[in-house]
């Protein structure tokens, strides 16, 4: 007898053991760069607030400057969760590492139910520029090598309608084509005169006014509430599919499910809270890479390009 309850209190201590590895002591939300860090870290406080209470696991905030840090935190086990990741990032991960992240869904307009957005062009709204043809000779930015909306898609757009690449800037046609670091980044640059032209991102449906439902426009109205009078659209894209939410694969399968289960929690309880996280009025429905794959198929095809 003594002997099976000495084993049976070992099972019983590996079974408690095992039970507080699954749960991590921490988890680390990425933060996509394109904002300046103040707001970064105030747009996904409220995230990391929640997922605490719900879970009883510390968030720490991991904001960044670029897209990169975030793609090389989730390939280097450094994040566990990123909220409306970019389209083109989540493809570079998935290119690198097809398991090394799970969806979570994909963020939904709540105005329309539209699972997509666009790439703008952006030029002062006192310019003479009406059109990409207006702009020969002109100062233009994109926005992040790793941004869908501020560099892949305008950047495949240009090469198509313009020729040549950036490199070149589109076989001479601009005067000079820079990466601003960021969507903000990009707005600034066309408001002070930095650019003529530049690209950022927006759901284009909603209120004109108050910078559309959704994307770079609407964030930046918290700054200046008079954007929308400063600046005008001349170009937008085809439409692109919204961002992902995504976990690591890292993470012990039981508490993933959970950290999954939060997530969609949040969206459901507090869908302020998820919507400024994700940059506009959004709420998550289910995906898949299928939904993803004419993303991952254009960065697979233009790094075949450029070897």
């Amino acid at each position: 007898m003594k002997k099976l309850l000495s084993i049976g209190i070992a099972v019983a201590s590996a079974m408690t053991f095992n039970a507080s590895a699954a749960a991590p002591s921490e988890i680390n939300l990425g933060i996509l760069g394109g904002q300046n860090a103040a707001d970064q870290i105030g747009d996904n406080q409220c995230v990391a607030d929640f997922l605490n209470a719900e879970l009883g696991v510390k968030t720490n905030i991991r904001n960044s400057s670029d897209y990169n840090a975030v793609i090389q935190g989730l390939l280097g086990e450094k994040i566990d969760l990123v909220i409306n990741m970019s389209p083109k990032s989540y493809a570079e991960i998935y290119l690198s590492d097809p398991k090394a992240v799970d969806l979570v869904g994909i963020t939904v307009d709540n105005t329309d139910n539209s699972r997509g957005y666009h790439s703008v062009i952006l030029v002062k709204e006192d310019s003479p520029y009406q059109s990409i043809e207006d702009l020969k000779g002109k100062v233009f930015s994109f926005a992040d090598p790793n941004s869908t909306s501020g560099f892949l898609i305008p950047n495949n757009q240009l090469e198509n309608t313009l020729g040549g690449n950036m490199d070149n800037q589109f076989d001479g046609f601009f005067k000079s084509v820079n990466f601003s670091g960021g969507h903000e980044q990009d707005i600034v640059g066309v408001l002070n005169g930095q650019f003529d032209a530049a690209v950022t991102w927006s759901s284009m449906v909603g209120d004109a006014d108050k910078g559309y439902s959704a994307g770079a426009l609407l964030r930046y109205m918290d700054h200046d509430a008079d954007l929308m009078k400063k600046i005008r659209i001349i170009w937008e894209s085809p439409l692109i599919a919204n961002g992902p939410t995504i976990v690591s694969n890292r993470l012990d399968p039981d508490f993933k499910d959970k950290l999954v289960a939060a997530v969609k929690k949040l969206d459901r309880e507090d869908n302020a809270c998820f919507s400024k996280a994700a940059g506009g009025s959004l709420h998550l429905e289910e995906t898949s890479v299928a939904e993803y794959q004419s993303i991952i198929d254009l960065v697979k095809a233009t790094k075949f390009a450029q070897r």
